[in-house]
């Protein structure tokens, strides 16, 4: 059939018409935008929505809420958003599981646009559920199929992964750590600005307006995906999709016979960006919640003040890395860096006022640059025609800690509130011990492992 390849020579797959050439970070951009716009709307509206349902209207007398830390009413209401944002997590990476990671690796050959484009609609389903949930007040169950129409088409991390791909495919070995930062700093400013805009939004006109710019957003983000952005895959091939080979391609990064020290790094480094990222989303998905009731007792636009504040060390974290590179090595720029999260997460586990708040938000300055710095150094372990699959390996890995951190997080956070509200941050601090160990360790056992040479597939 003239439509059919062979699996072993695949046809080299026709260009496809674009208008220009753009980069990958615009997409990131507008994608996290539109999220992070949604993503603390969305808790305050379930907490509305179940302070509705229950006659609950402590948060918000004249003097400020509720003093009564153990109200019965109160904590079922944050016993449901926090039980139902875990819901929203779970249906997304039991899908998501399977999609990004044969996705990921379909996008070694078929090109890193055809994974951009199907992520992008899938953020445009779940923005388009949710404006319907929200204008029509339907069950906030719809959240849950939303998320899972978004995980079909691989979601946040499937993009992440070809962007990330996308990245990897034009840098060289020594700026890549670099040019992740900057990738990743496009995903702060865009949160840092929606945060901003979110609060003041919600505050003026409610919860529907927002949501309806976000869905234009990832209509514009789609187009543009499609249409603009500049292949980075040198020779892209026609590929089918249903097919075990790139969930195969996945498990040989790890157990094909290859140099013994890339495949050890290539496990522990996995390892600790998943620590790394559950204990970062596990902590985000409490953030509101902890900021919202007593003794805090925050209105949107603190929430949106704290949210830009939680955002703002993308930024920091590339501007300090690019000037500690020049004196000190990545992995200790990392180190540096858990060592003001696990000081950041200390100081939220005793805040009991807003001022000591953000200076918690305000350790964290420096804390973003280990992701970056991980997966560099993931990067430069595998071969150049086994980008897409390593991504897909880390958007696995990063789909898994947030159902990781959704699990304990958000079932801890309920279970603790008798006796220490923030025992759940005093965890996480403890956790990212375990990254700061096996990032030392590598270090100290192989100084630059990332420089090891691969031969290229022929």
């Amino acid at each position: 059939m003239e439509g059919s390849a062979s699996p072993d020579k695949p046809r080299a797959r026709p260009a496809a018409a674009v208008l220009c050439r753009g980069p990958v970070e615009p997409l990131v951009f507008l994608a996290n935008f539109a999220l992070v716009l949604q993503g603390p709307l969305t808790t305050q509206y379930l907490w509305h929505r179940f302070s509705a349902d229950l006659g609950y209207n402590g948060t918000r007398q004249r003097g400020g809420c509720s003093n009564r830390s153990a109200d019965p009413t109160m904590q079922e209401v944050e016993t449901l958003t926090s039980h139902w944002t875990l819901y929203m997590n779970v249906g997304g990476f039991l899908v998501g599981l399977f999609s990004s990671t044969l996705l990921g690796a379909w996008s070694d050959g078929v090109g890193r646009r055809p994974l951009l484009v199907l992520a992008s609609l899938g953020l445009l389903l779940q923005a388009l559920v949710s404006v319907f949930v929200v204008q029509l007040q339907l069950h906030v169950g719809y959240f849950v199929l939303g998320r899972i129409l978004c995980a079909l088409l691989g979601d946040f991390g499937g993009l992440l992964a070809a962007s990330f791909a996308s990245v990897a495919d034009v840098s060289s070995s020594r700026s890549r750590t670099f040019r992740m930062a900057l990738l990743e700093a496009s995903i702060g400013v865009a949160g840092m600005l929606a945060s901003l805009l979110g609060g003041h939004w919600l505050r003026a006109q409610g919860y529907a307006n927002p949501f309806w710019l976000a869905l234009a957003l990832l209509i514009a983000m789609t187009l543009y995906a499609a249409f603009c952005f500049g292949e980075t895959l040198k020779e892209p091939k026609s590929t089918r999709l249903f097919t075990f080979r790139h969930h195969r391609s996945i498990v040989q990064l790890y157990v094909a016979p290859a140099p013994e020290k890339s495949r050890k790094h290539l496990a522990l480094y996995s390892l600790a960006i998943f620590v790394v990222i559950t204990v970062h989303f596990g902590a985000q998905d409490i953030l509101t919640l902890y900021e919202l009731s007593t003794p805090l007792c925050w209105d949107s636009k603190l929430i949106g003040y704290g949210s830009a504040a939680q955002h703002l060390p993308y930024l920091t974290s590339l501007l300090v890395l690019k000037l500690l590179q020049h004196c000190l090595a990545d992995a200790w720029v990392a180190e540096i860096g858990l060592a003001f999260n696990i000081l950041g997460m200390v100081v939220f586990a005793f805040a009991t006022i807003t001022p000591l708040m953000f200076t918690g938000y305000g350790l964290l300055f420096l804390s973003l640059v280990i992701t970056p710095v991980i997966r560099a150094k993931l990067s430069k372990l595998v071969r150049e025609t086994e980008q897409g699959a390593l991504f897909s390996a880390v958007a696995c890995v990063n789909n898994l800690a947030m159902l990781t951190a959704s699990g304990i997080f958000n079932s801890l956070y309920p279970a603790t509130l008798n006796f220490m509200k923030g025992f759940p941050f005093l965890l996480g601090a403890g956790l990212l011990l375990i990254p700061a160990v096996l990032i030392g360790m590598l270090e100290k056992a192989v100084p630059h492992p990332e420089f090891q040479q691969f031969p290229q597939s022929p």
